[in-house]
This record gives structure tokens, sequence and C-alpha cells, in this order.
């Protein structure tokens, strides 16, 4: 074996997430009764109507190649649904359609940074953003929040970490791992300070329609300077339980567009055809089923942190997006319960799966290690147990 690897990549840190879900699975085909808050997708199948537009593709031989950028169909719907649901206007040129909206962002990155640029992330942040952000040979710059102030970015600290290599923002409201969705006014004061500065701001909107207080608004609708430094990054995979069909999509200025699918047609080519014609169906079909997702989403939001603040030693904030949340643990930390040492949000997971057989996610995968994260994309019954079976293990 030559030992001479690429030192890059040989720095990059596996997910947390997988690792700890891998784990829960195991345990699962051993036949061990688990119940997991890991989930980062929604636990509805695919609408009935764009299953059935997928399968009517293969119908018809409808599999082969298509543009690297995606279906000129598909580009088209995506900007409609950019028009009429964020006030974007968007052309065909403005979209690229990759595989999944992490691929997105990678193809985002890649693009964008040079060797030595900085990224700016707020902490806490999903587990991918440093690590795309290392393997586009770029610096990641990590921003406390607080939950006090609801997890966001404050115009101040925000400010202190900027410098002349700051190449761009990361931004993801709705965010995972915490709900936290930004106002129209918090938006305003970040998107001046990208334009004053000429920052990118890579705005990860793909929880927008998992919102139960509040409304989205996009980044780039707040004007014209905003627009051209945004590269808005959206896709399938929640909002329509698609996340295994592997679709997402970027929309931003013609030239970043323009890069990101010569990269695109190089390394992957299309994404998956098939998906993409199901993709269709779901932008312009029948929103309804989002709908009932939300609903169900909002019952056991409701429950969970409700549910979690009555536990002793533990506490959270109410989500206004996504499906997550994020439970404060510090009270535990530096305890041992029933003879195990808890010194981490890594000891305090392994503890829960060891002996009461629920997953969760360590906070330290997301930058913040007083925390887990649990997520509601499962059965109010499972919520339930779940939430009975850790409160008896901290007891």
């Amino acid at each position: 074996m030559n030992n001479n690897l690429s030192v890059k990549n040989k720095s990059i840190s596996p997910s947390v997430t997988l690792a700890i879900t891998a784990k829960a699975k195991k345990m699962k085909a051993d036949g061990i009764d688990i119940i997991s808050f890991g989930a980062g997708e929604p636990d509805f199948n695919t609408p009935a109507h764009i299953r059935k537009a997928a399968i009517d593709a293969i119908e018809k031989g409808l599999t082969g190649y298509t543009a690297s950028a995606g279906l000129p169909n598909l580009k088209q719907a995506i900007c409609e649904k950019l028009k009429n649901d964020n006030n974007l206007d968007y052309t065909p040129e403005n979209i690229v359609v990759s595989n999944g909206a992490k691929h997105s962002l990678f193809n985002t990155l890649q693009v964008i940074c040079n060797p030595g640029d900085e990224v700016i992330i707020p902490i806490p942040y999903w587990v991918s953003y440093p690590e795309m952000v290392k393997m586009a040979d770029a610096k990641p710059v990590f921003v406390k929040t607080s939950e006090e102030n609801g997890f966001k970015l404050k115009k101040e600290s925000l400010l202190n970490a900027i410098n002349n290599k700051t190449k761009a923002i990361i931004l993801n409201s709705p965010n995972n791992p915490t709900g936290t969705v930004y106002t129209k006014e918090e938006l305003k004061e970040i998107a001046e300070i990208a334009v004053k500065h000429n920052i990118f701001v890579i705005s990860d909107e793909i929880y927008e329609k998992l919102i139960y207080e509040g409304n989205h608004i996009s980044i780039a609708s707040l004007g014209n300077e905003i627009k051209k430094l945004t590269i808005v990054i959206n896709g399938m995979s929640k909002a329509y339980a698609m996340t295994g069909w592997r679709i997402g999509y970027l929309a931003a200025d013609s030239e970043i567009a323009k890069i990101v699918t010569n990269i695109q047609s190089h390394a992957t080519s299309n994404p998956n055809t098939i998906a993409q014609y199901a993709s269709i169906e779901a932008l312009k079909g029948d929103q309804s089923p989002i709908k009932e997702m939300t609903n169900a989403f909002n019952e056991r939001r409701k429950y969970m942190v409700d549910k979690i603040n009555s536990i002793d030693k533990l506490s959270c904030r109410m989500p206004e997006g996504a499906f997550y949340v994020m439970v404060n643990i510090s009270k535990i930390i530096g305890t041992t319960i029933n003879g195990f040492e808890i010194n981490s949000s890594m000891d305090f997971a392994e503890y829960l799966l060891d002996t009461a057989k629920v997953a969760v996610i360590p906070g330290a995968g997301f930058g913040l290690d007083n925390y887990i994260r649990l997520s509601y994309a499962t059965s109010l019954d499972n919520i339930k147990e779940g939430l009975n079976r850790i409160e008896k293990a901290i007891k």
C-alpha cells in the first residue's frame, strides 16, 4: 500500500450521524428493539402521484442520459417554483440539477473557493459543511450562536469573523440541527453585510416547506445585489419524502451555474433520469401531501418539546421548522449515571443506545457538545416510547 495518499482527503472526518445510525441499525438487525431519533428523512412514503410518474418514465423508456445540468422541463419547473414560492426570477441557465442538495453544496464550494479562502459557518452546523469546505481547499471559520438567541447568527459575531480571506457564509434556514428559522429582518442584516463585504451567501433552504411558525424567506429575494451573491440550494428530499431519489438543485448567477455544470459533466454526468421525471411531477402536481406531512410533524414537535422540558436535567427550545430538536444536556455532562461517566454528548449517546436502546445524535457532530439532536421524523408512538426510555435511563 502506497502511504502517499491525499493529505487533504485523509483529514476528512466521517459523519458522526452516520456512525451512530449504523450502530443502531446493526443492533436492530440483531433483533434488539431500538427506537431511533437519528433519522434525517421523513418517515412517509413518497406520494403516489410522484411514484407513478417514475414508473411511467420507465415504461416509456425515458431512461437514457439527460443534459448534465438536468432536464430542460425540470429546470423550467424549478424556475416556476422559485418564482411562485420565493419571489425569485431565474431562467433555466441559472439552474443546475444535481444528485441531491448535498451534491449541490459540494459543487458550489468547488466553484467559488480557492486555496486559503475562508467560509463562515455558524455553530451548530450540519455535519457535512466543514468537511465540504475542507474538500474545496478552503478553511471553515466557526461562529458561535447561543440558545438564548435562538441559535441565530448575530451581527457583531458575523462582522468579527470577516476578513480579507472571507469568501462565503453558509446560511441554513430552516436549520438542521436546531429548527431555527430566520426572519426577514435578520436576513436583511446578513444581506447588507454580505453585499458590503462582497461575500457569497450559500443559502441552504432544503427544509423550507417544513415550517410551523413564521414564513420562509429566501435571502436572495431581498434585492438584486444580494441575489447576485447568493447561491440558493434546495431539493426534493425533505418536502416530498424523496430522500433516496437523490435530486437537489441550485440557483445562482449564470457564471457560477455554468462552471458547476462543467464540473458535474466530468464528475457525475446527469442526476438520475427517472428521478428527474418524478421531480417534475412533484413540483407541478398535487402539493397537499406536504400539508399532511407538516401537520403530522407539528403534532410530534409539540409533544416532543413538552415532554423533554418535563424531564429532569433536560431542556430544549421550540423549533420553528425542519424536524429536529436540540436537547440541552449540560446538566448531565460531568455526571455519572448508573456507573457510566458522561463527559461528552458521545458518551451520553452511547449510554442511551446501550442501556435504553434509544439512538440519538451527539451534538459534537454539529459543533455543540452540550447537546444531542432528536429527530421527530418518526411516529408519535415511537416518540412517546423513546422519550419514556430516556427519562427512565436518566433517573
